[in-house]
């Protein structure tokens, strides 16, 4: 069995109206809702939704007594699941069938499969979802694949993908220094890697994803900035590996802020900041 779980901060009439899409093609799964947003409650809408639906679906909800951030609220939701996987379904995701039960197979054939990412369609038509991760002029930095062909891509995206339960505990999880968002599906799938396991792209599991639904509506843009800047030190301080890459990631610190002083932006700066203390406090 597939253990789905949803993380939902703000955006409830949109997640009941995904939800409403979704319900129909995850009757053999369980479905596990995590809300993050503690000043508001769904579960009204989740029974009225099931009472219209008049099937039986095995669904619960978790309502988290304070914000906590996407990755934490996977946690806490995988703490409930009964299935041997884990599909990571985001709030503003529509599925389009039921092509994702192909992947126990994959799981089935190879025992060191960590993660299946799906094809996500956004808003303009483009097909996103298969990913790198490399390093370049001091930093890790991620961008999309164009080559969208079946095989192993940087990380299994958190919102639409499928994770072997075992391995997910085994690894523990989602590291609570990502929160609220950004870079953890990057680092949990890096880190699953480092341990010899794989992380695949499957371009026939389609699902439709207009990134940033939910983040570029209740934060602003600066801090989205900020946050992003702040995850992406925590993610090369975590994984820089080697000596080489540290004298590189220092020369290049005097070069960044500059530019991105020249640029105005500060929200390199205080992403900075935010990511040493962050850093500190968890050394």
């Amino acid at each position: 069995m597939i253990s789905v779980i949803i993380p939902v901060y703000k955006n409830k009439s949109l997640f009941i109206k995904n939800l409403e899409k979704n319900i129909h093609f995850l009757d053999d799964c369980q479905i596990i809702i995590v809300n993050d947003n503690p000043q508001e409650k769904l579960k009204k809408e989740i029974e009225d939704l099931i009472k219209k639906k008049k099937q039986i679906i095995n669904l619960s909800i978790i309502e988290n007594k304070k914000n906590l951030g996407f990755g934490q609220s996977i946690n806490i939701g995988a703490k409930r699941a009964k299935g041997k996987y884990l599909m990571l379904l985001n709030s503003d995701v529509i599925l389009l069938n039921k092509a994702f039960l192909n992947v126990i197979d994959y799981f089935k054939q190879d025992k060191n499969l960590f993660a299946v990412s799906f094809a996500q369609i956004e808003k303009n038509g483009k097909i996103v979802g298969k990913n790198r991760i490399f390093w370049e002029k001091g930093f890790y930095q991620h961008q999309n694949d164009d080559n969208l062909l079946f095989g192993e891509t940087g990380w299994a995206e958190g919102g639409s993908c499928i994770i072997d339960l075992q391995k997910f505990n085994r690894l523990g999880g989602f590291n609570p220094i990502f929160s609220p968002f950004y870079w953890e599906d990057i680092d949990l799938s890096y880190q699953a890697k480092k341990h010899g396991f794989k992380v695949i792209f499957d371009p026939k599991i389609k699902v439709i994803h207009h990134h940033q639904a939910t983040i570029g509506k209740y934060f602003k843009k600066s801090e989205i900035e900020k946050v992003a800047f702040c995850h992406q030190f925590l993610f090369t301080w975590k994984n820089i590996g080697n000596l080489k890459k540290l004298a590189e990631h220092l020369f290049f610190l005097p070069y960044y802020f500059i530019f991105f002083t020249i640029k105005g932006k500060t929200s390199f700066f205080l992403g900075f900041i935010q990511a040493l203390k962050k850093y500190l406090l968890n050394k």
